[in-house]
């Protein structure tokens, strides 16, 4: 069955979001963080998530990207319907097609800089040496090479944030997904991480989605969605008025 057809769903879509809603549970209550989201992420696209704090955007990356289930609706990542994948597949999915970007950086605390950006390609099968070159190839474009053989505990927040963009890019994803990538760095640090990710995640076959707060980086996006309440009230070009 051509699931890319499902709900209207373009064929060539990055991401496309249907009907997507998402319940969470607390106690006897039962919250509901995002309300039928219907979206399309076109390959190609710089997309911005923005919103304020508890508005779904976390939520709502987590959810194209395979890390959090919907309560409704449907996704497709480039055709797929990530959620009628077996868990073992959906890992596989993951690892050839998506790069996510933590918020919290998600190192491996025991294993160098170099080996956390080279675990993609250590997943894939790649010979340890080879992907520990390879990732200082990412690291050296970041600026942070010299913190190669460096444990997690030994760098500055900025500096393992780094490491985590160097980890999600390496392995040359089709859909890079990102949890606030500038916030902990410097306006001229934050700039070359946002270049470098159009350099990399985006392309006619490939796309970038950021949720981010850093008003510095606005001009570079070649979209923005506005997420208030768990609805998407704004999708354009750039920020609408009185944002």
């Amino acid at each position: 069955m051509d699931t890319s057809a499902i709900g209207g769903c373009a064929p060539e879509a990055a991401i496309c979001a249907r009907g997507v809603t998402r319940d969470f549970t607390s106690g006897q209550q039962v919250i509901t963080v995002l309300h039928g989201i219907d979206v399309d992420i076109q390959p190609g696209e710089l997309t911005f998530v923005v919103g304020e704090s508890g508005s779904g955007k976390t939520t709502l990356i987590s959810i194209m990207c395979g890390i959090l289930w919907p309560t409704k609706g449907d996704i497709r990542v480039f055709g797929t319907d990530i959620y009628d994948l077996s868990d073992t597949d959906l890992v596989n999915f993951r690892l050839e097609n998506i790069g996510f970007i933590f918020q919290q950086y998600n190192l491996i605390p025991s294993i160098d800089a170099a080996s956390n950006a080279a675990v993609p390609l250590i997943a894939k099968g790649m010979d340890r040496i080879e992907a520990r070159e390879k990732a200082k190839l990412m690291l050296e474009k970041l600026n942070i090479l010299d913190q190669a053989d460096k444990l997690p505990s030994q760098l500055s927040g900025g500096q393992q944030q780094r490491v985590a963009i160097a980890r999600a890019l390496v392995h040359e994803p089709r859909l890079v997904v990102c949890d606030e990538p500038t916030a902990a760095l410097d306006a001229n640090s934050g700039r070359r991480v946002m270049d470098l990710l159009r350099e990399v995640a985006v392309a006619e076959d490939r796309a970038c989605i950021i949720v981010t707060h850093d008003n510095r980086v606005f001009d570079l996006a070649d979209r923005i969605l506005v997420l208030e309440d768990g609805k998407i009230t704004h999708d354009g070009t750039d920020m609408p008025d009185g944002h």
